[in-house]
């Protein structure tokens, strides 16, 4: 970790990584609160920025448009002097110099939530619909073997966060609580 990270409190943004399900808003909500700090979701302010659903961005613009449009809002976020919980979207992290911005900010933490391949699959498989890069799986052995796939394509990425907490056992509360303790 990069030293001095954690001793000013009145300055830090803290960033969630993960892959889509994993509780990056869940948890950033009720971490945010804990700590007294605005909650920001990086999905949302995309899709504010745009006027548009996440889906209907990727349908009508594509994946490629979307992920310059994502990497130019987490640069705005993440350069205003505001304290925040920000989550990410799943892939963030993978394109363009969207970590690396991440890791170099001094007042920014960055926290990879991991999870594992069932517990995802079963949170995901129900909500698919509403996730591009999912609605097409039939059935939840697709789902495992799509999701094993691509986190064993993101690890490289997830793995470079600051702080990796494994949330497949704990409560959202919980988890956020991990956080605090582990941050300071």
């Amino acid at each position: 970790m990069r030293e001095g990270v954690f001793e000013d409190l009145l300055d830090m943004k803290i960033v969630l990584i993960g892959y889509m399900g994993s509780g990056k808003s869940t948890i950033g909500k009720i971490l945010a609160s804990r700590m007294n700090y605005p909650f920001m979701d990086l999905d949302e302010q995309i899709e504010q920025s745009e006027n548009l659903s996440i889906p209907e961005i990727f349908k009508q613009k594509g994946e490629i448009y979307f992920r310059k449009l994502e990497n130019k809002v987490l640069k705005n976020l993440l350069s205003s002097a505001e304290n925040l919980v920000l989550a990410t979207g799943g892939g963030t992290p993978c394109y363009a110099d969207s970590l690396e911005f991440m890791l170099k900010s001094s007042d920014t933490v960055v926290v990879y939530l991991k999870t594992s391949i069932p517990v995802l699959s079963e949170r995901l498989f129900e909500s698919r619909s509403d996730r591009p890069l999912v609605e097409h799986l039939e059935s939840l052995e697709e789902m495992k073997t799509f999701i094993g796939i691509h986190l064993f394509e993101r690890s490289y990425f997830y793995n470079q966060a600051e702080l990796t907490i494994e949330n497949n056992e704990i409560s959202p509360l919980e988890v956020a609580e991990v956080i605090v303790e582990k941050l300071f």
